[in-house]
């Protein structure tokens, strides 16, 4: 008997793991911002009355400053809600967040003025959803705090919360939290659902939302004192996919004077709202009292005198929602009246358990055209072109409409498409973007007085919309395409003096009569390029592929480098400063690394080797280009020697060694933390985004690596060995001609058989990086069939097990949907085409999404403790995606 008991004992506690465990994941695609708080200070955090995981919204804005409430005004508020971000400039600011298009959610929006700036003035803004007004904010009028509810699917996979200055007042907001809907729920003839009143019965100011709400609604409490609270502690059936939680069902109200209706009151001018305005009420009844046979409680719905639904009999403890029929209610004269009335045979008063009113809200704007939208953020990646009112939709509303823009508008249906784009004057330098060929509705380009180099691309001339080019003030050089020549395009090209107008320099067609014969000539070369690299490798020479010429001897005289800033050391410096090369930590193609020591901090000197295929040309690119790049993901180059043949290059030492060896095959001490592994793919790829789109000219840095990833005392990440990097023309598809060169396995293929670089070569490189953080497998394996590390993932994900081709060094200890996640990104980033890769900005946004899935996982269980002590007793059920 005891043992039954036991048994019965331990399937208990293991049913409440599980429910636990439930209820701390089912947060899934639950987004909770923070605004204001500090990546570094608690980010992401579990607030303990909800076990809700919040984190800071600094990845999500690119704007706004960072306040606090008043310290007296604080402590009456939630830690969600204490801090806030205020944006003085610019007159539109908005986040971005990831959604999922057609998916409906519950945004909810919360502002909190709390005196933050000592003004004592209360802000009043626009609140926008994309190109549509949502609502005003008066924070004056709502007691200084206030917030904003609704129910809207998402019209694209990027949702545009707005803030919009109006007058003298600075817009501000504290908190911006998204909760995924069953698509059936809350449906409307058209437009959104706004919230204007979610109310359950009891005498408590405490609120219900989640986790006794898994959809995490906002119940708020309501008892008039001519009602009577009745309630029931027994279970309720329910099959409402979108219930009320069970603890509000589970009380009622009723009218204490039994002939009298039970009257709700709603005066929709207290919000400036409409009394034309539609509203869609839904009303939920549960019997919670035990009647008797010869009892019966019955009643009838009436909206402002109407008759809205019919007679009701609660059913006993299972729930019955009534909502509105179509159409929807109005309300007369600035008030609406719902009465629940008994009828001549009910022998109880009528009762209600709870109740949720919406405003329809019309959003008639459609977004711009999405295609559009991407071409402008390549167009600004490309340029670095940093502007306060580039937020928010690019077109619309018409009086936000980004500066140099101008869009169709004929139809507020259909996706406005962008017809004229002005970038004027605005510091642009490389060449002209390939990205803007893709705006096929431009009628009107204008790139006049910036410093744009390079040739007039033929796209232009074939871009049929455009009717007016102006190209003047440049510093363009080449012929003129024939295609600009075309019948009904204004071409404006003054003021580029080294390019060619007239038809003696003018290209001719291009002709493709030995295509064929040029192709197997490449091919051929290519396979022997192949094999000799392969050679080179298995010898051991170097693991640099480049143009192995004679090492020509370091030049004489006073030659200079791109920076004189950068710290000069004699050769006899370099000599004390190793102990004379005392202690070696690295070899590379360059030449030995040794350990050093500059005024008391540690660095490490590469020194020449006599030996080396590199030399005095690969040497100075790296000292000119690191004397002139500053960035945290980037190695600091503390100086160099260079005297007579003596080269040398002085950087900052990172104890931690590179990241080659920090991956368990290698037998070094192992990173086997994915959140650590993650975070140094973050910082990898932002390190190689400074090169790609910081600098002027761009970089491309050639052989990324993972023992060109250095990593601090703190597993910081910086990229480093720039001997290969060359600048090449800004703009995201433009490539250089250059002789090829990289590392086996980690060599851009597209690259290694056109001779063509594009930053896209470094994201491929990171790609195979990536993978190796993700499997821990070789790049190369000699005794794979699937040689490369792509192939080999190829093979494994047919199955679609993430078990398979994680590394099993990791103890299956991450969230799966991150490492999906991640291994899409790097199958992306390997993909052989260049234009299926991603830019280095999308693989930055999306390792950020992995990061933020990851510390949520890691959040649910550090706090399955906490959270247990305010675990709602009610049945959960799975997320709904």
């Amino acid at each position: 008997m005891e043992s039954s008991y036991l048994v019965l004992l331990l399937m208990l506690i293991a049913t409440l793991a599980i429910i636990h465990i439930v209820q701390a994941q089912d947060q899934q695609g639950f987004i909770s911002l923070d605004c204001g708080l500090s990546e570094k200070e608690q980010s992401p955090y579990i607030e303990t009355s909800t076990g809700l995981n919040f984190s800071s919204d600094a990845t999500f804005i690119q704007s706004g400053k960072t306040g606090e409430n008043k310290a007296n005004l604080a402590s009456e508020f939630k830690k969600p809600y204490r801090t806030l971000r205020y944006f003085p400039d610019g007159k539109r600011n908005c986040y971005n967040l990831n959604v999922e298009k057609g998916l409906k959610y519950l945004i909810r929006t919360v502002f909190i003025y709390g005196n933050y700036d000592g003004h004592d003035t209360s802000p009043v803004f626009d609140l926008y959803l994309g190109p549509n007004k949502w609502a005003t904010i008066d924070l004056g009028q709502r007691r200084n705090n206030t917030r904003e509810d609704i129910f809207h699917i998402a019209t694209s996979n990027l949702l545009k919360i707005c803030l919009v200055k109006t007058g003298e007042t600075t817009p501000l907001i504290s908190a911006v939290e998204l909760r995924p809907m069953p698509n059936d729920s809350y449906n409307t003839t058209s437009g959104s659902l706004r919230l204007y009143s979610c109310r359950y019965f009891k005498e408590t100011e405490s609120y219900l939302r989640y986790s006794a709400d898994i959809y995490d609604r906002i119940w708020i409490p309501k008892l008039k004192k001519e009602w009577t609270l009745i309630s029931t502690s027994s279970d309720l059936k329910i099959s409402n996919s979108f219930p009320p939680p069970k603890d509000a069902l589970k009380n009622a109200a009723t009218p204490s004077n039994a002939s009298v209706p039970l009257t709700l009151e709603w005066s929709p001018q207290s919000l400036s709202i409409n009394t034309l305005d539609y509203y869609y009420l839904y009303v939920h009844f549960a019997e919670v009292q035990d009647l008797q046979a010869n009892e019966i409680r019955e009643f009838n719905l009436v909206w402002n005198g109407q008759h809205l639904e019919g007679p009701v009999t609660p059913p006993k403890l299972e729930l019955l929602t009534v909502f509105s029929r179509l159409p929807p209610r109005t309300c007369n004269e600035g008030k609406c009246i719902l009465q629940l009335i008994s009828t001549n045979r009910s022998t109880h008063p009528p009762l209600i358990n709870a109740y949720e009113l919406y405003l329809a809200i019309q959003f008639p704007q459609s977004e711009t055209d999405e295609r559009d939208v991407n071409v402008i953020k390549s167009i600004t990646a490309s340029y670095a072109l940093s502007r306060i009112n580039w937020q928010g939709d690019p077109c619309f509303p018409q009086q936000l409409r980004w500066d140099g823009l101008n869009c169709t508008d004929a139809d507020m249906s259909i996706p406005p498409r962008i017809t004229s784009l002005n970038l004027s004057s605005s510091g642009l330098t490389g060449t002209i973007a390939s990205a803007i060929q893709n705006l096929t509705q431009l009628e009107k380009l204008d790139l006049s007085n910036n410093n744009l180099t390079g040739e007039v691309p033929e796209f232009l001339g074939n871009m049929k919309s455009l009717l007016v080019i102006n190209l003047s003030g440049n510093n363009l050089s080449g012929s003129l395409p024939q295609a600009l020549q075309r019948k009904g395009l204004k071409l404006s090209v003054q003021g580029n003096p080294e390019l060619c107008v007239s038809d003696s320099c003018r290209k001719p067609p291009k002709k493709n009569i030995f295509v064929p014969i040029v192709a197997s000539v490449a091919s051929a070369a290519i396979i022997v390029a192949m094999l000799v690299i392969y050679r080179l490798v298995k010898k051991k020479n170097s693991t640099i592929l480049q143009n192995l010429t004679q090492r020509p001897s370091a030049p004489t005289g006073n030659t200079t480098f791109a920076n004189k800033k950068s710290k000069r050391f004699k050769y006899s410096e370099v000599i004390k400063m190793t102990n004379n090369f005392q202690s070696v930590i690295g070899i590379g193609g360059f030449g030995k690394v040794y350990r050093g020591t500059v005024n008391s901090s540690e660095v490490a000197v590469k020194v020449l080797s006599q030996s080396s295929s590199q030399g005095y040309k690969e040497f100075k690119a790296e000292v000119e280009l690191l004397v002139r790049v500053h960035h945290t993901n980037l190695v600091t180059l503390v100086g160099y020697c260079y005297e007579g043949d003596h080269l040398a290059l002085i950087y900052e030492f990172l104890p931690n060694g590179d990241l080659q060896h920090h991956l368990p095959r290698r037998g070094g001490r192992s990173i086997n933390n994915w959140s650590i592994r993650l975070r140094i793919a973050l910082e990898s790829a932002q390190g190689l985004e400074y090169l790609h789109i910081g600098c002027s000219p761009p970089m491309v840095h050639r052989d990324v690596k993972t023992a060109n990833i250095l990593l601090d005392e703190n597993f910081k990440a910086k990229v480093a060995d720039f001997g290969l990097s060359r600048s090449f023309k800004s703009g995201v598809e433009c490539q250089e001609s250059t002789v090829v060169a990289g590392t086996l396995g980690y060599l851009d293929p597209e690259y290694a058989r056109s001779g063509q670089l594009s930053a896209k070569s470094d994201v491929y490189s990171f790609g195979v990086v990536l993978l190796e953080i993700i499997t821990n497998q070789p790049v190369i394996s000699q005794a794979s069939e699937d040689a490369h590390i792509r192939d080999w993932v190829d093979s494994k994900l047919s199955r679609g097990d993430i078990i398979e081709i994680m590394d099993p060094n990791l103890g299956k200890d991450y969230d799966s949907n991150s490492a999906w996640r991640a291994l899409e990104v790097a199958m992306s980033c390997a993909d052989p085409s260049s234009s299926k890769r991603p830019s280095m900005s999308q693989v930055i946004h999306e390792l950020k999404e992995c990061i933020v899935l990851e510390n949520s996982r890691v959040n649910n269980i550090q706090g399955l403790e906490s959270q247990a002590n305010i675990s709602s007793s009610t049945s959960v059920r799975p997320m709904a995606r």
